[in-house]
């Protein structure tokens, strides 16, 4: 018996246009194996409405056709169901898709749903919010807001928001309380991650999995802003949790309480919350449909990967240069800005 699978496509989501989406879906889709319909996305929310209407009517699984936001939206409706989420990335980070080794290309991707391979996988929830990348406050919930408000998409706009607004935020006091007590932590950002990154390859939790029934939690600890540029590279070359800046341990639960009301994120979508953040993990909660060549895919970096290890093996040469001749940061930021444009 063929599976149902509906395809839900954010014609307006990510950088990437999707016009051919359909074409590709018709041509590339293993037709002995699906029935298949295509839905579009007329406003915000609404792809997760589709998704419910899926879940009742059965649908073996849904796909999410778009970026980070709608991957969340269709995640979040087929939560503790037996309805799969399939991704077909079309995003401007990819956060999930990247952490599970989907490939980009969209045909490629399609064939990843042809071997159906589902697993189930954990998720999390902040404050009633589910996620299944990564959350977090601070700076980086400060940036998503940021990102949000740009209204441009992309890694350039992303950096250029980083670079500015880095040299003037100031780390707020957090307690943190878990199953061993209570801490209190000054930091620039806490982050608890389900997956590895926040999306562009950008590693925040680099060992975090999503099968182990476990949130990766991760304190950045104030540093000067010479050291921001390192910490764009440990990002992107998997060595953050090696930075003595940085903190990390494994949790099911955990309890956060800053002074004020402010920002946190789930999956890079910014919203305003009370002082008190509570954040859980689901064990084995969302069915996914999973690349089974991802351990193949992961031994053999491609051309992208290549070129942001050279990337930012330049950045790196830049901030030594900057340090030992005691340039302003703003030229520094400069130059970045200009590398990241030629890349």
């Amino acid at each position: 018996m063929r599976k149902r699978i509906t395809f839900i496509v954010n014609p307006i989501s990510g950088t990437t246009k999707k016009a051919g989406v359909p074409e590709l879906i018709e041509k590339y889709l293993d037709h002995e194996l699906f029935d298949y319909k295509i839905r579009m996305t007329e406003y915000a929310g609404h792809a997760e409405i589709i998704s419910e209407e899926e879940k009742a009517q059965q649908t073996d699984i849904v796909v999410a056709v778009g970026g980070d936001g709608t991957v969340n939206e269709v995640a979040r409706a087929l939560v503790d169901s037996q309805t799969a989420l399939g991704i077909l990335p079309c995003g401007s980070g990819n956060g999930l898709a990247r952490h599970l080794m989907l490939p980009l290309d969209i045909r490629k991707s399609i064939e990843i749903l042809n071997k159906c391979e589902i697993h189930d996988l954990d998720y999390g929830i902040i404050n009633n919010h589910p996620f299944f990348c990564t959350c977090g406050m601070g700076f980086d919930a400060f940036i998503s807001m940021k990102f949000a408000e740009a209204g441009k998409r992309g890694r350039v706009t992303y950096v250029e928001n980083v670079l500015r607004e880095g040299l003037t935020y100031k780390p707020e006091t957090y307690e943190i309380e878990d199953e061993n007590g209570k801490k209190r932590y000054k930091a620039f950002l806490i982050s608890c991650a389900n997956a590895s990154q926040y999306g562009n390859n950008a590693y925040i939790a680099p060992h975090a999995s999503m099968s182990d029934g476990l949130l990766d939690v991760i304190i950045m600890e104030p540093f000067d802003v010479l050291e921001a540029p390192q910490v764009a590279i440990e990002m992107m070359n998997k060595t953050l949790d090696k930075n003595l800046k940085i903190k990390t341990f494994h949790t099911k639960h955990i309890h956060i309480r800053r002074k004020t009301a402010g920002y946190i994120h789930y999956d890079g979508d910014p919203v305003m919350e009370e002082a008190d953040v509570d954040i859980r993990l689901v064990s084995k909660g969302i069915r996914i449909i999973v690349n089974p060549d991802a351990d193949k895919t992961k031994r053999h970096p491609n051309a992208v990967q290549t070129a942001f290890s050279e990337f930012f093996n330049d950045l790196n040469i830049m901030r030594e240069d900057i340090t030992r001749q005691g340039r302003n940061i703003q030229a520094l930021n400069k130059k970045l800005l200009r590398k990241l444009n030629n890349l």
